[in-house]
């Protein structure tokens, strides 16, 4: 991820600091699936969400089904953009390697098993809004890999 920012720093000549990764989920599950691929960022999947699930017919997390507790997420497009600010009314979803979602504190004291934030819609949708702060004490979150 590091790396992808370095690329696009270069060759748009921006400083570095002044990236952080926006986010948009597609529609597709694959990559293969997508027709055409995007020229800056990466296209993310096989990401699965814990404690809720994203809504691909209202495009938003949403809770859980019955007897799933393990989401599989589309795509995501995590784009590379200058001075991005997340919107209020996204919930930052904290990404994990494992669903542990625990480790050994780096020296930048994060937990070595968080990798990102990511932004996620929240439905808006008259009675059924959830705010991000419904999600945090949900503690909804999306995992790179599932334990068993």
């Amino acid at each position: 991820m590091t790396g992808c920012l370095q690329t696009h720093a270069r060759q748009y000549k921006i400083a570095i600091d002044e990236l952080a990764y926006s986010f948009e989920v597609i529609e597709a599950e694959h990559p293969d699936q997508v027709e055409a691929k995007p020229e800056d960022g990466v296209l993310i999947y096989g990401l699965f969400m814990d404690g809720a699930r994203y809504n691909r017919e209202h495009k938003c997390i949403d809770d859980q089904l019955l007897d799933v507790l393990y989401d599989p997420m589309p795509l995501i497009h995590f784009k590379p953009t200058k001075d991005y600010v997340p919107k209020e009314e996204e919930y930052s979803c904290p990404m994990y390697k494992t669903g542990l979602r625990q480790g050994v504190l780096s020296t930048t004291g994060a937990s070595t098993n968080y990798v990102i934030s990511v932004e996620l819609p929240c439905n808006t949708d008259g009675d059924v809004y959830a705010p991000p702060a419904h999600w945090i004490r949900r503690a909804a979150a999306m995992l790179c890999q599932l334990n068993d």
